[in-house]
């Protein structure tokens, strides 16, 4: 299926690539891997995106006393860090499919915190029973799984989870691609320290190819279950890449999770 949905132009269609991300090379060293994440990570502090991203996130647990919440491709860690910390008795696992990203989580401040927990999981076989979260979260990663695989995620998170949050880029037009281009580079070397810059922009560029339409979302969770529920929300962050949020839940669950917990 086309990243920008079933209808998606043939100019669109061709505003796409099956070009990985140094993230998702095997070929690529780890450490230029967590540079590309440090960048991730800067960004996100200085456009105050972590934190927006844990707000929206908290608001669909909101009726739950005790959010129980998984975080999928976490990379740094910096959604579960502030959910943490603007919510006093949720509980994260935080978790990626990428050893030396969850050994370096495990090894920081979210190791020893003592309402988290670190994770090696691969978001299409969560080894989690039915309903063991309120809320599964995948942000600004979920881009960079091929359809196919995409599918198996929401399946998977939907399965462990009462709700599957994504956040992510938002896929722009063609001629929105090419004018953002045009304005966001030269601006990059103002904001990023020059061993991040060149995979920085490697990886922005590709990752703008193959960000998800929220079309294409929705078609995504009618192939994993033809009942299954979407929901567009409204964009955790104005300020910084543009972004979209989308929640699924399957028929029923949700509901049956949240009367579960408060009849605790």
């Amino acid at each position: 299926m086309p990243r920008g949905g079933p209808d998606a132009s043939w100019l669109d269609r061709k505003f796409q690539t099956d070009a990985l991300e140094y993230l998702d090379r095997d070929d690529v060293s780890d450490e230029v891997k967590q540079r590309v994440i440090t960048m991730l990570d800067r960004m996100g502090t200085l456009t105050k995106q972590h934190e927006k991203n844990a707000r929206a996130a908290l608001k669909l647990v909101s009726d739950i006393p005790n959010p129980r919440i998984l975080e999928l491709g976490a990379g740094h860690g910096k959604l579960s860090a502030n959910i943490l910390a603007l919510h006093p008795t949720a509980t994260v696992t935080v978790s990626d499919v990428d050893p030396t990203s969850v050994a370096k989580i495990a090894g920081g401040p979210l190791g020893s915190h003592p309402r988290a927990r670190t994770m090696l999981v691969d978001a299409t076989a969560i080894d989690a029973e039915d309903g063991s979260y309120d809320l599964v979260v995948f942000a600004l990663a979920f881009h960079h799984l091929p359809p196919l695989t995409a599918c198996r995620a929401i399946a998977e998170g939907t399965r462990v989870g009462r709700r599957f949050l994504v956040i992510d880029l938002k896929r722009h037009s063609p001629a929105q691609f090419v004018l953002s281009a045009l304005v966001q580079l030269p601006l990059l070397p103002l904001m990023l320290p020059w061993p991040t810059l060149r995979p920085g922009m490697h990886d922005g560029l590709i990752s703008a190819l193959r960000a998800y339409s929220p079309s294409a979302l929705e078609a995504l969770g009618k192939a994993a279950d033809p009942g299954m529920r979407f929901e567009l929300l409204s964009p955790p962050s104005r300020f910084g890449p543009p972004s979209i949020a989308a929640a699924f839940s399957r028929p029923g669950f949700a509901e049956q999770g949240r009367d579960e917990t408060l009849s605790v």
